[in-house]
């Protein structure tokens, strides 16, 4: 077990069900192999995200949040926390900055993993979904400077008890510029599949979607004759 990460405790803020999964899910789960409390934030609860005409935005909500929750413990999240804003309609807000800050302080989280802000496309044939530069910025905006600072949004020690807090490890995931790869070989890589099979609403073709995080994860740099799956993510270390 890795000293690295035993008793560290992890947020991850995401905008949709099943993000954890396809950017970062590999890394939670090795984390939390090594002893890590990883929680889970997500923003929506995916409403939206159906082409089936008999589909509601209510009862698909609850269906993927079923998803998410059954996702998490298959990856070894400890619990997953809804903001339930509304899906395709999320904006970095100070509304949604202060749901981060709260959480934030109320979790005392050592790292958090989000998603780049900046990141509009991935090369010539796929577009980043605005919910995901949203979620990136709000909590980018809500570690620094707003969750460190106590006279940001001061109720939530006046009222609720939550002190300040300062992250000191952000990892972002999906990054315009990686500068640091995670090993997700073997157990964690098992883990972020079986999290995603979760997502039955959202995958058609399970079989294919294995293939294609299997293809996209291998590590170019590494030998043909000992293969090895990798994360990669923009590291920020804040000074004290």
């Amino acid at each position: 077990m890795s000293q690295a990460m035993q008793g560290q405790r992890v947020l991850g803020v995401f905008a949709h069900p099943d993000d954890a999964g396809f950017f970062a899910g590999g890394t939670l789960a090795r984390w939390a192999l090594e002893g890590a409390q990883v929680s889970l934030v997500v923003a929506t609860s995916g409403d939206k995200g159906s082409s089936e005409p008999e589909m509601t935005s209510d009862r698909l909500a609850t269906i993927r949040e079923a998803e998410e929750r059954a996702a998490a413990e298959a990856l070894g999240a400890h619990e997953v926390v809804f903001l339930r804003y509304r899906d395709g309609e999320l904006y970095p807000t100070l509304e949604l900055r202060c749901d981060i800050t709260r959480l934030i302080r109320l979790k005392r989280p050592d790292v958090v993993v989000t998603l780049d802000p900046t990141v509009y496309w991935w090369g010539t044939t796929s577009l980043n979904h605005p919910d995901h530069r949203a979620i990136g910025a709000a909590t980018l905006e809500a570690i620094y400077p707003t969750a460190r600072d106590r006279l940001n949004f001061p109720q939530q020690e006046r009222d609720e008890g939550l002190h300040p807090h300062k992250v000191m490890t952000i990892y972002v995931a999906g990054p315009a510029e990686a500068n640091v790869r995670v090993d997700i070989t073997g157990e964690p890589l098992e883990r972020k599949l079986a999290y995603l099979r979760q997502h039955k609403s959202q995958i058609v073709d399970m079989e294919a979607m294995e293939a294609r995080i299997r293809e996209r994860s291998l590590d170019p740099q590494a030998p043909p004759t000992y293969p090895r799956w990798i994360e990669s993510f923009r590291l920020i270390q804040l000074s004290r």
